[in-house]
This record gives C-alpha cells, structure tokens and sequence, in this order.
C-alpha cells in the first residue's frame, strides 16, 4: 500500500543550482530579509511606542507590519539554509507545515489589507463619524477574523493534502513550499486538492480583492464631492501607501499563483516579490510617504539620543 511516507523528504532546486552563484545570492537575501525584520521590527516599535499612533489606521498598519516578519520568515530562514547547503532537502511534514504557513499568513494579509481600505473609506467618506464607527472593539475584531477565515481555509487546504501520496518525484522547482508546487509530485488524484485551492482562492483573495475595489471606488466617489483641490489632494494622498501595498501584494502574488509550476526565471521573480521584497518595502513605503510615521520617528530619536 503506497502512503505519504513513502516519501520522507522532498528537494527544493532554490533559486540556482549554480555553486559559484549561490554565496552572492545568500548575502543578497540575507540583506533583504535582515532589513524586512529591522525595517518591520522599527514601526511596530514606534506604532506602539507614540501615543499620537494609537488610531485605527496605525492599529492595522502594526499589525501589518507582524504580518510581514511572520510572512517572510516562513521562507527565508530555510532558502538561506539552503543557498549554503548541497542537499537542499527538507522533510515532508516540515514541506507541508510551511505550506500551511505561507498559506494561512498571505491569505491574513489579503484580509488585512481589505479592512485598511474600509479603514480609509469610513475615515474620508465619513471623517466626523470615523472614531464612532471604527471603534477598537471593531478594529479588533476585523484582525481576529482575518486571521481565523486565513487559518481555518490553510487548515482545510492542507488537512486535505496530508492524505496524497508522494512517491514519484521528489524534486520541487521553488525556493519554498507551496501547495500548487506538491500537487504535481503526487500520484494520487489531486483533482478534489486543486478544486479546493482554486475556490480558496477566488473565495478569498478574489473575494478580498473585490473589496478592497469597491472600498476605493467609494473613496473616488467622496473625494469627487470635496470642492477644494487641496482636500482632494490630501485625501488621495492617505491612500497612496495603502494603495501601493495593495498593488504589489495582489500583483505578485496572483501572477505567482497563476504562472504554472515550473522554475522558471520569472515565476522566482515574482515569488520572490510576493514572499521577500514586499514584506522589505511595507516599512519604506509607509515611513518615506508618511508624515505622521516621520514625526513620530523624530521624536523618538530625540527622546533617546
């Protein structure tokens, strides 16, 4: 009888087979994924520490920034690990674990990222009934939720997987588990698995995507109706952080999910862009186009130093 341990251990190929390459490439993403948790690291810190943060939108930004160091640090520490290693093995529970992982922290994000762009509608399509409606117990409770629809679609997705067969080949052309890159190194019928992951994600990043349109399309609409050019100005630019992480979030990661399975040099591109690069340039882009975030930097550098 043929079952998953059959298997013990899969290869992941990473991002070249090249020996002389690999060392460059290890402090390059060593680089990148030290400042991810630097620049992350610093603006829960500041969020947290600035009392003139403490409103609804720094509250989802914080806890967009837990996302980001959980979301990379899923994938990071072991493409590292391999980058230095030959075997480049990893264990099939360990492959499936970090599967779950990758699934239930992007598919948070995506949830997170929904609720932001509500955060942002309710704060310029209605500013003098913002605190009243985006009240903590809300706020909170729109971070619980995302977190449990991302944790328990993970849970089905890979409740499901822990039943396929692997024992073919053991050989994954990615840096990182995901389940569309197991799915093709099973003998099993993997027909009910791709149902699942396909009404995942039209369900939830779809969904979420949907949202996250029809939350901005209010926004154009209440920006339209502001008569000064300066408010219309100022309101736009709220939302142009919010926007640009949407943008790279959704962009990367719906072409990585689209693109099949193969290793190719642009599906890494923009596996890399969804799983590493983004998660760097959150801190950047909310630091750099944000006033508040700047301020509440300077204080506490003169309050330390």
């Amino acid at each position: 009888m043929r079952n998953h341990s059959a298997v013990r251990e899969f290869v992941l190929v990473g991002l070249s087979t090249d020996p002389h390459i690999q060392p460059a490439l290890f402090v390059l993403f060593l680089l990148v994924y030290l400042l991810t948790v630097v620049g992350n690291s610093l603006m829960l810190f500041v969020i947290a520490a600035d009392s003139h943060l403490h409103t609804p939108m720094y509250f989802f930004l914080r806890q967009l920034s837990f996302l980001d160091l959980c979301h990379s640090s899923v994938t990071a520490p072991k493409m590292l690990e391999n980058l230095l290693s030959e075997e480049k093995t990893i264990l099939v529970e360990s492959c499936l674990a970090q599967a779950f992982f990758v699934f239930a922290t992007g598919g948070t994000e995506a949830c997170l990222l929904a609720a932001m762009a509500y955060d942002r509608y309710v704060a310029i399509g209605s500013p003098l009934l913002y605190s009243q409606v985006m009240s903590s117990q809300l706020c909170v409770g729109l971070v619980w939720l995302s977190w449990g629809l991302a944790i328990v679609d993970a849970l089905l997705n890979i409740l499901l997987a822990v039943s396929l067969d692997f024992c073919e080949d053991q050989t994954i052309p990615h840096f990182s588990c995901e389940l569309s890159s197991l799915f093709p190194l099973s003998c099993s019928d993997t027909a009910a698995n791709f149902t699942l992951l396909l009404c995942s994600s039209v369900v939830h990043f779809f969904g979420t995507l949907v949202m996250i349109v029809c939350s901005y399309g209010r926004i154009v609409s209440a920006v339209l109706r502001v008569s000064s050019s300066t408010g219309r100005s100022k309101a736009f630019s709220t939302c142009l952080s919010h926007l640009t992480t949407v943008i790279l979030f959704y962009g990367s990661g719906f072409i990585s999910y689209l693109l099949p399975v193969s290793g190719s040099p642009l599906e890494m591109v923009f596996s890399l862009q969804y799983s590493l690069i983004t998660p760097m340039l959150n801190p950047l882009i909310y630091s750099l186009k944000n006033k508040e975030v700047k301020a509440a930097m300077g204080r506490m550098i003169r309050k330390h130093f």
